[in-house]
């Protein structure tokens, strides 16, 4: 499982990196550039609710236990 988290993580980070690249790069007036941007944001919306889900599930199912604060210390 953490393996599967690590690898969402990553690809999170990957497409941020690749909407910096192509908000960067290019002719500020491409409209090419500017659909590049907003699909991988997107990709990095779907892949951080993606994300989100497993992790719930993995809680749900009794996968994954959490290990913060106890309640009430």
């Amino acid at each position: 499982m953490s393996y599967l988290v690590s690898l969402a993580f990553f690809a999170i980070l990957a497409s941020l990196a690749a909407a910096l690249f192509f908000m960067l790069r290019g002719n500020p007036s491409a409209s090419g550039k500017s659909k590049r941007m907003a699909r991988a944001l997107a990709m990095r919306v779907g892949l951080s609710i993606f994300l989100f889900a497993c992790i719930l599930i993995s809680w749900k199912f009794g996968l994954i236990q959490p290990t913060g604060i106890p309640p009430g210390a």
